[in-house]
């Protein structure tokens, strides 16, 4: 008897016992024929990929031809660059207690304030910089203010009451923060579209660990003056320094990266590479593009120990595992500053390093470099939306 797919899978599933599929594992998969890496290079737009859809990867069910819309090319990354955020609104990173006229208070916590809060309004007046909170609160001489803040991607109103303190001010014992800065690693430059993706993953506020949501940014060359060396639980740092004026204007800081609009297009000279598709990415030998010492990008050896086909949108995309001695050496495998690290197998660019294993620095995840792709177009094609007609 012969069943509809989504029938066998369900079916499938009601066999197995808990635990029986590993996590991680696609219940079913597209596997590519080897037949069609020879077109891999190649602005194939049109053609088709032959392949074979497999049940848990495994047992075949048919053949198939996978459209191939025309290959992408991008100019891979590896470069350390600099990062400046400026935060859509201030973000609340810890509350306190203050010395009141009647003992000690805790203003926020009475108003329901979090860490990790992203306050956007007071008193209908939009909020940017940490001395309007001041202000704000100094000068309301104790009256009740309103406040608009943001918490899990949904807005709402709170009532906030700042306490008087013994030297007649008032306080309202929240620490905020209204920019960050560090260093990552660029994954691409579009020149189709110039377009620039890093990282691989959000920043995220250092205290409260929220994502960031930003107003404006920029992206400035940066140098790595040094490391600390990752161990057994205890991850590395590159240490770097912003060196030069910005070379592109940050619009996003999300779940798959940093983005932003490149300044200037890129040089017609670079090396271009095609992005593959994430059912083309295979356990195996790969490379990783990053910067250890100064401004240059090297190239080291990794393997990709595993690929979760059906992990969608997630940072987590694959394990790779350092294998290049002259690497571990350096750094003790992959270190923090290294995300966004461009991974390259049979000559594409298939991904992009975003997290270390804290108890195994020679191993940690990667994202696909489609899923970038991705995010970079749906970002470009919103601008453009936004964009005066000429």
């Amino acid at each position: 008897m012969l069943l509809p797919l989504s029938c066998l899978m369900l079916y499938a599933q009601l066999l197995l016992p808990d635990g029986g599929l590993p996590l991680g594992e696609p219940l079913y998969s597209v596997i590519v024929s080897a037949a069609s890496s020879k077109s891999v290079g190649s602005a194939a737009g049109g053609k088709a990929i032959p392949s074979q859809l497999k049940l848990w990867g495994l047992l075949p069910i048919r053949a198939a031809n996978a459209p191939l819309n025309q290959r992408r090319y991008v100019i891979p990354g590896g470069q350390v660059f600099g990062l400046k955020l400026y935060a859509k609104g201030v973000v609340v990173v810890a509350i306190d207690s203050v010395a009141g006229i009647s003992g000690k208070e805790n203003p926020a916590e009475r108003a329901g304030l979090l860490p990790g809060d992203l306050l956007l309004e007071i008193d209908g007046e939009a909020v940017t910089r940490n001395a309007q909170v001041s202000a704000a609160v100094e000068q309301s001489g104790g009256r009740q203010l309103s406040m608009l803040i943001e918490r899990g991607g949904e807005q709402r109103k709170i009532s906030f009451t700042p306490t008087k303190c013994g030297d007649g001010t008032y306080k309202a014992g929240i620490w905020v923060r209204d920019s960050s800065a560090g260093i990552g690693t660029v994954t691409f430059k579009d020149p189709q579209t110039n377009m620039l993706a890093g990282l691989g993953h959000a920043i995220c506020d250092v205290d409260s660990g929220a994502l960031i949501p930003i107003s404006a940014g920029e992206a400035v060359p940066a140098v790595v003056k040094g490391c600390y060396k990752g161990t057994g639980g205890k991850p590395g740092e590159l240490c770097g320094v912003f060196n030069g004026k910005a070379f592109a204007g940050l619009i996003q800081n999300g779940d798959t990266g940093v983005y932003g609009r490149l300044y200037a297009a890129p040089d017609e000279a670079s090396l271009r590479l095609p992005i593959a598709m994430g059912c083309e990415v295979k356990t195996g030998k790969a490379q990783i593009i990053a910067t250890i010492d100064g401004e240059t990008a090297g190239c080291f050896s990794v393997e990709i120990r595993k690929v979760y086909q059906n992990s969608g949108g997630s940072q987590k995309n694959m394990i790779i595992e350092v294998t290049d001695k002259k690497l571990l050496a350096a750094t003790g495998g992959i270190v923090q500053g290294m995300s966004g690290s461009p991974i390259l197998q049979n000559g594409m660019l298939v991904g992009a390093v975003t997290h270390v294993f804290v108890n195994n620095p020679a191993q940690g995840y990667g994202i696909f470099a489609e899923t970038m792709l991705q995010t970079a177009d749906s970002l470009c094609a919103g601008q453009e939306a936004l964009a005066p007609a000429a």
